[in-house]
Parts: structure tokens; C-alpha cells; sequence
């Protein structure tokens, strides 16, 4: 039993290592969109947390801003990947491009969530 549970460890160790190193190796616009997309589930996860202790009656309003920092989430992973060199699928797409169908998705999705308001 002792030896699987180094094995587990040295295991376990070894791929946080590999992990780090290639995100050491990350360029560094797709390290702010990671931060960008960590930070929207984030906010999702304290609203969620919030209508737990407190209650959900404008329950709209809680979906809205759920759906929002959800929405917003999907839409930068999916700028992450059409913005990543390595991804050979999206060559042909420049960066800005990328950023601007970003900004136009983001603008139609939030008046979706305005009007689903009220």
C-alpha cells in the first residue's frame, strides 16, 4: 500500500510540472483571456452563492446575470481559440477580426440580457 501511494504522489506531482511548464510557454494574450474567462465563472459562482444565503426573488435578474458572466465566458474561450497560433483550424483569421466578432457577439449578448430585464 505505501508504494502506490508514492507513486500516486510522484504521479501526481509530475503532471502539475508538465502542466506548469506549458503554461510557462503560453503566449501572453492567451494568459489575460484565461484570467478574463477564470474571472466570469468566477462571478457567476458568487452570484450563485449570493442567491443561496440571500433568496432569489427578482429571480430574472439572477438568471440575467448568470446567463451574463456565463455567456461572456463561452464567448472568450471561444476567442482563446480562434486567437491561439498553434490552432491550425483559424489560421486564415487575423487577431483583430477574431477580437471584433468578440466585441460584436458580447454587444448582442448583452442587449439579449437588457431586454430579458425588462
Amino acid at each position: 500500500m505505501g508504494k502506490s501511494t508514492v507513486t500516486t504522489k510522484d504521479d501526481a506531482h509530475a503532471l502539475f510540472h508538465s502542466l506548469r511548464s506549458a503554461y510557462s510557454a503560453t503566449p501572453t494574450n492567451l494568459k489575460i483571456i484565461d484570467l478574463y474567462v477564470m474571472f466570469a465563472v468566477f462571478t457567476a459562482l458568487i452570484q450563485v452563492g449570493y442567491m443561496a444565503i440571500v433568496g432569489s426573488f427578482p429571480f430574472n435578474s439572477f438568471l440575467s446575470g448568470v446567463l451574463s458572466c456565463v455567456g461572456t465566458a463561452v464567448l472568450a474561450v471561444c476567442l482563446r481559440i480562434q486567437v491561439n497560433k498553434e490552432n491550425k483550424e483559424f489560421k486564415d483569421l487575423p487577431p483583430e477580426r477574431a477580437f471584433a466578432d468578440f466585441v460584436l457577439c458580447n454587444l448582442v449578448l448583452h442587449l439579449v440580457i437588457m431586454n430579458f430585464l425588462g
